[in-house]
C-alpha cells in the first residue's frame, strides 16, 4: 500500500495545488462580481440581478475546494490539546478514527448531494436559467476531494508514511 500512495501522491498534490488556485480564482471573480454589484447599484442605478446567485455559486465552490485542500494539508480545526495529552498507541487510534470517520463525511456528503441535485434538477434558477441541482455541484466535488484527500493520509497512517502535510511543507521549503 504504500508504494501505491507513494505513486499517486504527486497526482494527488498536483489536484490539491489545482483546486487551491480555482478556490483562489473563484475569490477573485466573486470580489470582482460584488464590486460590479455595488458599481451597478450606487453609481449606474441598476443592480445586475444575475451578480447576487453568481457570486453565492462562486463562494459555495471556493469553500469546498478550500475546505479539501485543508483536509489533505492537515489545517483543517482539530483539538490537538486532546490528542496531545493522550499516550501515542491512544493518538494512532484517535487519528485513524478521525481520518476514517473524515473519509465517511465526505462520502456521505458526495453521496446525499448528488441526491439533492438529483431532486431539484428540474427547478431552474430564476436569474441565470441553470438547472437548480448545478447548486449541489461544488457540494459534490468538495466531498470527493474531502474524501480522497482524508483517504490518502488514513493510508499515511496505517503505514507509517510521512503524512501529505509534511511532503507538502518540503515542497515548499
Amino acid at each position: 500500500m504504500l508504494y501505491f500512495i507513494e505513486a499517486v501522491r504527486p497526482a494527488l498534490a498536483r489536484l490539491s495545488r489545482a483546486s487551491l488556485y480555482a478556490a483562489g480564482a473563484g475569490i477573485v471573480a466573486m470580489t470582482g462580481i460584488v464590486g460590479w454589484q455595488i458599481f451597478g447599484r450606487y453609481v449606474l442605478n441598476d443592480t445586475p440581478s444575475w451578480s447576487e446567485p453568481l457570486s453565492l455559486h462562486l463562494m459555495s465552490w471556493f469553500i469546498m475546494l478550500g475546505a479539501a485542500v485543508g483536509v489533505r494539508e492537515s489545517v483543517h480545526l482539530g483539538l490537538d490539546f486532546v490528542r496531545h495529552s493522550a499516550p501515542s498507541s491512544v493518538q494512532r487510534i484517535m487519528d485513524l478514527a478521525s481520518l476514517g470517520l473524515i473519509v465517511l463525511f465526505g462520502l456521505a456528503m458526495t453521496f446525499y448531494s448528488v441526491q439533492l441535485a438529483i431532486g431539484t434538477w428540474g427547478a431552474r434558477i430564476p436569474v441565470l436559467g441553470w438547472p437548480g441541482g448545478v447548486d449541489f455541484f461544488p457540494m459534490i466535488a468538495g466531498g470527493l476531494l474531502i474524501a480522497l484527500f482524508a483517504a490518502e493520509r488514513l493510508a499515511d497512517a496505517l503505514c507509517g508514511a510521512k503524512a501529505a502535510a509534511d511532503v507538502v511543507v518540503q515542497e515548499v521549503a
